[in-house]
């Protein structure tokens, strides 16, 4: 199943408000591994960055001034995401500025079936703990030493890294299920395990009654025992 991984960067936290979206960073999955496609790009919002919203994510007016508009760019960016599910962190926020920036220029919004979020997962799986990316990463040991400031790709791709950990894990791969391999003929593991027992010959069935010989030395040792407990515990209740 293909799914893409995406975060984003704004000028600040409310598009009713006026901002606007600046960076969008998307990393693909194929059955919860990561192909090495990805898709980042940043938007001129067309407005002035505020101080904060600079100071968490480093990209300023100036930087920007020089980038595409967001509709310079949508069909690329469509094109990438496709019809996947689209998977976030706090997943309503980026939905929120992505699909008023596609209505801002004329194209449909994201249904919001297609979202998954990872905070949701995360307070599911561990209530009660911290659920920011950065304190997801540290508990599962996902290296985020070279996440100075917030960037759209980066974040992107340790949340991929996080997906897959809040969703199973490595082990995720792991199938009881028979699914052969494209050349049958040719790769053993194509056939089922109970296929592939080793034909041994039926052995008769071994005697396993006493002879009379061993009745009669039971016997004899029986009567030697003194006030057995069989005999002392009465019959059964």
């Amino acid at each position: 199943m293909r799914e893409i991984v995406f975060d984003t960067e704004t000028t600040g936290f409310n598009p009713a408000d006026g901002h606007r979206l600046v960076e969008i960073g998307c990393v693909e999955l194929v059955n919860r591994v990561e192909t090495g496609r990805t898709f980042h790009a940043y938007f001129n919002p067309g407005r002035a960055m505020p101080a904060e919203a600079e100071a968490v994510h480093g990209l300023s007016d100036r930087f920007l001034s020089d980038k595409p508009f967001f509709p310079d760019g949508v069909r690329e960016l469509l094109e990438f995401l496709g019809d996947a599910p689209l998977v976030a962190h706090n997943a309503t926020f980026d939905f929120t500025f992505l699909n008023a920036e596609l209505g801002w220029c004329g194209h449909d919004a994201i249904c919001l079936t297609r979202m998954v979020d990872t905070l949701a997962l995360a307070r599911q799986k561990h209530p009660g703990a911290k659920h920011s990316l950065d304190a997801l990463c540290s508990r599962y040991g996902i290296d985020r030493s070279h996440r100075v400031k917030h960037g759209a790709l980066l974040d992107a791709q340790l949340l991929a890294q996080l997906y897959v950990e809040l969703t199973g894990g490595r082990q995720i791969g792991l199938s009881l299920r028979n699914e052969p391999a494209a050349d049958a003929s040719s790769d053993v593991r194509a056939v089922p395990i109970l296929e592939r027992r080793v034909a041994r010959p039926l052995r008769p069935a071994r005697p396993h009654a006493p002879s009379e010989e061993e009745i009669i030395r039971h016997q004899a040792f029986v009567s030697k025992l003194s006030n057995p407990l069989w005999e002392s515990a009465g019959p059964p209740g």
